[in-house]
């Protein structure tokens, strides 16, 4: 027995060792499978100082279980963790990976591992952890993932996987949290996802992922984390959300394409603690119910459709950190249980329609970083208390009507960083003293207010300051030297304000060169009136911007202006700047826009040659002389040239017309001479040229024709011969062509009728032939773009005679005849006639007792009664122009030729006889190029008449309102410029204010070059000495009269800035004030204000379009109309803008636009 047992004991000793020896063979086999897989990837890794410590480490000589980044198990000694997260690799993932076997936890996160996964990567059954994120992965999501059956943690966010999501991912059952983020993933999420009971965390931001919102998703109870931030998905939400997914806590559905109304039954969702929704077309109002989730940190529903009040029960959320309620249609006032948000470190309600005061509980948020309430209806002043946020980092309150004085307590928080109180009703001195703490202050806007006093020198305590505006206010005073030492300031608007200079020579220029960062500098209408000192040189190489336009700098431009060698843009426009231009200017190797119009500079073309980078260039308006020198032509960067208005002679040099990227030329009103160069072919890119006013001659070349980008054509008042050219037909994009008061023979060529975009053709004052073209822009033309050409026919409707057919001059010879026997046997009878016709006019004819009278101004001409019965043709209906209250508006045509307007007065009408005195009056002494000129006027008893210049493009009205009249975006500004310049005028530059009283769009006409012209002064009030207020009991037109003149008839010159602001709306809206639908307490003016700053909803639809180039910047030009408008328009009339200011912002209105070169007209 004993010698038995002994056996079995040794035998099981023998198979004890061989299993061992086997185990420990397969051992060491399976480790040298994970020593070698790492190796694999080590050497797939590209050479880099990481790659040399992992080469280094991961080494045959020591153990895998050694190395960087590996752990290994204690029983079998295998890989089971491999982490190299955030080590600056570089290279692809080995097949080998999937060798592996034991690994639990793979994490290469934040790498740049770049190509495909290894499909080998399925092996890994063992596999909990899988964290690639942060790489440049790429190709599809591996559908063997599914096979992953103990995967609770996989991440792939940050890559460039792409195609669409697996089905079966939904295999992983124990997956618990799945982060896709970053990826350009799309499809849909499928439905077998709704099989990971287990699943807590799913994230899929920033993808494109389309379809409808994944409800199944929602049927997945364990869900705690939702994110599907930025796809294109769209839909609703449930209303059973939360009965769904009572374990939510955070929920991401932001910038997609969600619609309908957040559901009341949100509030269910108890453990919520982040909600973003924004950026969908959600509407409605926000759930008063939200208040019940008081878990809730951060409340981001931005960028909706929502409207409404924003509930009170906000005040329950006392854990909030984050509030964002900002551009949506939010209206009301802001709740004063915004105080009990204690924890509260972000408050934004920006963008939306509130009204009502700041709540001085917004004193209590001790923790708030940043408040911003911009661009909404806020009024009243800043609560004092608001200096108790000393945390406070932002403060953006612009762009509302806040008023009163800026708390002083705001300069006192050392914190603030941004300080944006602009476009606001702000008054009263900036609060600045040497106490305040300002030693983070980085911006300071408070432009666009009524701020009055001097700049305050202690602003220099802001010494981290770098964008100062103060533009548009009422500062006066001079610049303070203290300016000088914000050395980190790059932006600096002073603009529009009363500031002036200490010394005739402008020490601003001098003190501003220590500020050694600044970039732009914008002084524009101020009244400096001095001179350019020569420290203007020493401005830091950092200065890329000046601005001083109207701000009567006087003398030369210094010689030291050459060492501003970053100087991109440089305007001194409306100045009166005189002498030369500096030599020394061509080192201005940067400069792309120089503006020097409207100044007194004489000199020559030569020194501009220079300016390589120059792209604009305005001398308009100067004295320039000499020839156009042959080196501009060699200017490759020029894209808009203004030298009209100056003293040019000599030819067109033919390199000027060979700029192949010149859009806009204007060499008008010159002295230019010789024919056009054939090399006009060239200007393939301009959409703009104007030679007219000049003393050009021969032929206009055929090559003409291939400027097919041109739109606007003015060849007018030279001495042109030959013919209009075939080629014509060719410019497809022709707008406007004018070719008048020439010497043009020929027809006019009917290949013309296939100019589409053609918007008006005038050939007046020539010597042309023919048929008038009858088809295509032909059909909508006037008789005033064809006058004076004798030997032109065509439609009588354009006030030609018919063309002769051939067979009527056939039989023309033989009516001669017939004629010749009968004329004896008429002429008595006709003789008979005419002497009974002639003694009924002088029975008919009104009666005074000295004849007619005449205005007693000599510079008039004078009109009888009988020469405008004529030139009316006995006052036919077919010359009637218009009709108004007090009388009728005529065509006429004097017997020399003129056409004119003749307005005659109904003496039956109430008050017309006061208004024909008033007109008289106010025209007589009044001279303007924007105001109605006025030829003479006829009067009598019995009949008065003005007569006026003649308008052949007629009023803005039927421009805005005619199906087959349209006006740009550029012709609008420029009518709305010009009204303003006539009201500017009216209002400050007669001897006493004038009161247009009466303006609307019927009372704007336009001239052959669309210039504008106010009307109608049959209403008007002329202020006496010392008068700014008068009473009368007529009123205006409705809709466009200011409150104060339709309740009391109190008129000022500030109901004409009212009516201004309305035609301002109404030129760019295309809206009537008495449209349908203004009913009630809905006016024209509360419409745009309820719609702003969605300024798509009140542009006129023909105007821009979302689809348009530069459709956002057009849009934000139209919003600073809207707005400029809205301000022209207040209740109040101290509160309006004054005509000067509104000129000036339109003018820079216009500058913004003519900064886009394709927008440029």
């Amino acid at each position: 027995m004993s010698k038995a047992m002994g056996k079995i004991h040794y035998l099981f000793l023998i198979n004890f060792s061989l299993v061992s020896l086997a185990m420990m063979a397969a051992g060491n086999s399976n480790v040298t499978t994970d020593q070698l897989a790492l190796l694999a990837l080590r050497d797939r890794m590209i050479n880099s100082e990481p790659r040399e410590i992992l080469a280094k480490n991961w080494s045959i000589t020591s153990s895998v279980c050694d190395w960087i980044g590996v752990t290994c198990g204690s029983r079998h000694h295998r890989v089971t963790a491999l982490n190299i997260s955030n080590m600056n690799l570089t290279g692809t993932l080995p097949p080998q990976l999937g060798n592996l076997s034991f690994l639990v936890s793979l994490n290469i996160s934040k790498n740049n591992f770049h190509g495909e996964l290894p499909r080998e990567l399925v092996h890994l059954r063992r596999l909990r952890y899988l964290n690639f994120k942060i790489n440049n992965l790429g190709g599809e999501l591996p559908s063997c993932f599914g096979y992953l059956h103990k995967l609770q943690y996989l991440s792939l966010a940050n890559n460039s996987f792409s195609g669409s999501i697996p089905p079966s991912i939904s295999n992983m059952s124990k997956l618990e949290t799945l982060y896709l983020s970053f990826n350009s993933i799309e499809g849909t999420i499928p439905t077998e996802f709704q099989n990971l009971h287990n699943l807590k965390t799913l994230i899929i931001e920033w993808n494109q992922l389309s379809g409808p919102l994944p409800l199944h998703v929602f049927n997945i109870s364990s869900l705690e984390n939702i994110a599907f931030w930025n796809n294109n998905l769209y839909g609703t939400l449930p209303d059973d959300i939360c009965q769904r997914l009572k374990k939510l806590t955070w929920l991401n559905l932001a910038d997609n394409n969600l619609i309908g109304r957040i559901p009341s039954t949100v509030s269910q969702c108890s453990l919520l603690r982040y909600l973003c929704l924004s950026g969908n077309h959600f509407t409605g109002p926000i759930p008063m119910g939200i208040g019940n989730l008081t878990m809730l940190e951060e409340i981001l529903l931005q960028t909706n459709k929502l409207t409404g009040a924003i509930p009170n029960e906000i005040g329950n959320l006392t854990m909030l950190k984050t509030l964002n309620f900002c551009n949506n249609k939010l209206t009301g006032a802001i709740p004063n249980e915004i105080g009990n948000l204690t924890m509260l470190t972000i408050l934004t309600f920006r963008d939306n329609k509130l009204t009502g005061v700041i709540p001085a509980e917004i004193g209590n948020l001790l923790m708030l970083t940043a408040l911003d309430f911009h661009n909404n209806k806020l009024t009243g002043g800043i609560p004092e208390n608001i200096g108790n946020l000393h945390r406070l980092e932002e403060l953006y309150l612009y762009n509302n009507t806040l008023s009163g004085s800026i708390p002083a307590a705001i300069f006192n928080i050392s914190s603030l960083q941004h300080i944006e109180l602009n476009q606001n009703k702000f008054s009263g001195p900036i609060p600045l003293t040497a106490s305040n703490k300002l030693s983070n202050l980085e911006s300071l806007l408070l432009d666009d207010n009524y701020l009055s006093g001097v700049i305050p020198s202690t602003i220099s305590n802001a010494t981290k300051l770098v964008f100062l505006g103060l533009y548009n206010n009422e500062l006066t005073g001079s610049i303070p030297t203290s300016l000088g030492s914000l050395r980190n300031l790059k932006f600096l608007g002073l603009a529009r304000n009363k500031l002036s200079s200490q010394s005739s020579e402008l020490s601003i220029f001098t003190f501003l060169t220590s500020c050694r960062t600044l970039k732009y500098l914008v002084l524009d209408n101020n009244p400096l009136n001095g001179f350019l000192p020569a420290s203007f040189s020493n401005y830091s190489t950092s200065l890329e911007a000046i601005s001083a336009n109207s701000c009567k700098i006087k003398g030369n431009i210094p010689d030291g202006i050459s060492n501003l060698s970053s100087l991109v843009l440089l305007e001194f426009s409306g100045n009166e700047l005189i002498g030369s231009v500096p030599r020394t200017m061509h080192s201005l190797a940067n400069l792309q826009v120089l503006y020097l119009d409207s100044n007194q500079i004489r000199d020559v073309l030569d020194i501009f040659c220079g300016l390589h980078s120059l792209g604009l260039l305005d001398l308009s308006q100067n004295q320039i002389f000499g020839s156009i020198p042959e080196c501009l032509g060699n200017m490759t960067n020029w894209r808009q040239l203004y030298l009209d208005t100056n003293r040019l002679t000599s030819m067109i040099p033919a390199t000027l017309l060979s700029m192949k990227d010149l859009q806009i030329l204007n060499l008008s009103s010159n002295f230019l001479s010789g024919s056009l160069p054939l090399e006009i072919r060239n200007l393939k890119a301009t959409y703009s040229l104007d030679l007219s006013s000049n003393q050009l001659s021969g032929i206009i070349p055929t090559t003409i024709g291939m400027l097919q980008v041109l739109q606007n054509l003015s060849l007018a008042r030279n001495n042109l011969q030959g013919s209009i050219p075939e080629s014509f037909s060719h410019m497809v994009n022709l707008e406007f062509l004018d070719l008048s008061h020439n010497n043009l023979s020929g027809v006019i060529p009917k290949s013309m009728e296939a100019l589409k975009s053609l918007k008006e053709c005038n050939v007046s004052f020539n010597r042309l032939s023919g048929e008038i073209p009858r088809d295509g822009p032909f059909r909508n033309f006037t008789g005033q773009l064809f006058m004076n050409n004798e030997g032109l026919c065509g439609d009588p409707r354009i006030s030609v005679p018919p063309c002769q057919s051939n067979s009527i001059r056939r039989s023309s010879k033989r009516k001669v005849l017939l004629l010749v026997i009968s004329v004896s046997g008429i002429a008595a009878i006709l003789i008979i006639a005419i002497g009974a016709l002639l003694n009924l006019r002088w029975l008919k004819k009104p009666k005074s007792s000295g004849g007619t009278e005449l205005m007693s101004m000599e510079k008039y001409d004078r009109f009888s009664y009988y020469d405008l019965l004529r030139s009316t043709d006995n006052y036919n209906e077919s010359n009637l122009l218009g009709e108004g209250s007090y009388g009728s508006v005529y065509k006429g045509i004097l017997s020399d030729g003129t056409v004119v307007a003749i307005k005659v007065f109904n003496l039956l009408a109430e008050d017309s006889l006061k208004s024909f005195d008033r007109e008289c009056e106010a025209l007589k002494s009044l001279r303007h190029r924007n105001l109605t000129k006025v030829l003479g006027c006829c009067s009598n008893p019995d009949f008065k008449a003005l007569v006026l210049k003649y308008m052949p493009n007629g009023s803005l009205e039927k421009w805005l309102y005619s199906h087959n009249h349209f006006l740009d975006m550029f012709q609008r500004i420029n009518i709305m410029i010009d009204v303003a310049c006539a009201l500017e005028y009216l209002h400050y530059g007669c001897h006493t204010p004038v009161a247009h009283c009466d303006l609307k769009p019927s009372n704007i006409l336009l001239d052959e070059d669309m210039a504008a012209h106010v009307s109608d002064f049959g209403i008007a009030k002329m202020f006496g000495q010392g008068e700014s207020i008068l009473y009368t009991n007529t009123l205006a037109t409705l809709g466009y009269i200011a409150p104060e003149y339709g309740s009391e008839g109190m008129v000022s010159t500030r109901i004409d800035v009212y009516s201004f602001g309305i035609v301002l709306i109404e030129t760019f809206s295309r809206m009537k004030p008495s449209d349908e639908m203004f009913s009630g307490d809905l006016s024209l003016k509360s419409w745009v204000e309820d719609c702003l700053p969605d300024a798509l909803q009140v542009v006129d639809a023909n105007l821009i379009r979302p689809e348009d180039q530069h459709f956002t910047h057009k849009l934000k030009c139209v919003l600073l109309i809207m707005n400029l408008a809205l301000n022209c328009c207040r209740e109040s009339p101290g509160e309006r803008m004054n005509m000067k200011d509104v000129l000036a912002n339109l003018k820079k209105i216009k500058h913004q636009l003519l900064m886009t070169p394709t927008l440029r007209p």
